[in-house]
């Protein structure tokens, strides 16, 4: 009877706020096209375990998914956000201003942004500084900020091949693209003394000079990164940006490249050794549970040790798992529902 009582109390919440007047009968997660195959195999062993009906899960970008998630609480809106980057103020605020409250922020493990070309293909030993040359729209000569000249990468720097550059990436939406930017495109543009004095004296033009990513040369290539990986066994020269994952499940076609002589391995990812490391989350609507029938359920088994554990099964699916004392923070936080802060 309590149980009733309490479905019925938060029914009436979602329809004081102008939103669906009936809960779903499965959950519904959307965002990060590097956590939906994650997400898709949680979902399998959810329903199986349970019986439930089989979540939805959409592979919208970060930005896509967090979008639709902070858009309202109810039916019409996710339960869940997958995300490759950390939700921003921006993000939160948006979601406070419709109605979404109570987020639960659950990091459960680790990705490295890989950037690979075909196995047969050449070797690529990057130093950071090469990525921003290759690939911003505006780069330094003479200590000014020019359109990007270059056009083959032996250009940007000694002992890289004489190919065209050409990469395959994923677009303004994706949270793989966002990480990209912030940890291989700025990080790079900072290693240069006027970047770095330019950031100090003002942030924001800062990021309108070296986030945006040349037209020719870099491609947008859709939220689906295995179209990327199919992309590079079908175009001899060129390379691509995605997720580990990936490069773990497809490492019969593509090879990773080194950046500042370390490759992307499970240890390299985990230590944050590799220059690429991230970590990768989702977003739980507090007010959903006990309302979307079983999403309680399908967040107990995401983060839990049969899944993100060390040794889980999404280890196999190249998930690099949290060091353990986060791990059982991050089941606790599940668990309680533990509701996150304002971001940084």
């Amino acid at each position: 009877m309590k149980k009733l009582l309490g479905l019925c109390a938060a029914l009436g919440v979602l329809a004081g706020a102008g939103q669906a007047h009936a809960a779903r009968d499965y959950v519904w997660a959307a965002g990060s096209s590097t956590v939906f195959p994650f997400a898709t195999r949680v979902a399998e062993n959810y329903g199986r375990k349970t019986g439930m009906k089989a979540p939805k899960v959409e592979s919208l970008g970060t930005g896509g998914g967090i979008k639709l998630f902070c858009s309202g609480v109810g039916d019409n809106f996710p339960d869940i956000a997958n995300a490759s980057r950390a939700m921003t103020q921006a993000e939160f605020d948006t979601c406070a201003a419709n109605g979404v409250r109570d987020i639960v922020e659950l990091k459960v493990g680790y990705d490295g942004i890989v950037i690979a070309a075909d196995r047969n293909g050449p070797d690529y030993a990057f130093r950071l500084p090469h990525l921003y040359l290759a690939l911003g729209a505006n780069v330094l000569r003479g200590g000014k900020f020019v359109p990007n000249p270059y056009t083959n990468w032996n250009e940007i720097g000694p002992g890289l091949p004489d190919n065209r550059i050409l990469v395959y990436g994923p677009p303004p939406t994706s949270g793989t693209r966002d990480a990209f930017v912030e940890l291989g495109i700025e990080a790079s543009a900072l290693t240069y003394p006027t970047a770095r004095a330019l950031r100090e004296r003002d942030s924001d033009e800062f990021k309108q000079m070296t986030h945006p990513l040349r037209r020719e040369g870099w491609v947008d290539s859709g939220e689906n990164d295995n179209a990327i990986v199919q992309t590079l066994t079908k175009t001899p020269g060129s390379l691509g940006v995605f997720g580990y994952s990936f490069l773990d499940e497809n490492g019969d076609k593509v090879k990773a490249m080194s950046i500042d002589g370390v490759a992307p391995t499970v240890a390299t990812i985990a230590e944050g050794t590799y220059p690429l490391s991230r970590s990768i989350y989702i977003y739980v609507k507090k007010a959903h549970v006990g309302v979307t029938l079983g999403l309680q359920e399908f967040v107990d088994e995401f983060v839990s040790d049969a899944a993100t554990g060390r040794g889980g099964y999404l280890q196999g699916r190249g998930l690099i798992p949290l060091r353990p004392p986060e791990h059982e923070a991050m089941k606790s936080a599940g668990a309680q529902m533990t509701v996150m802060g304002r971001p940084d």
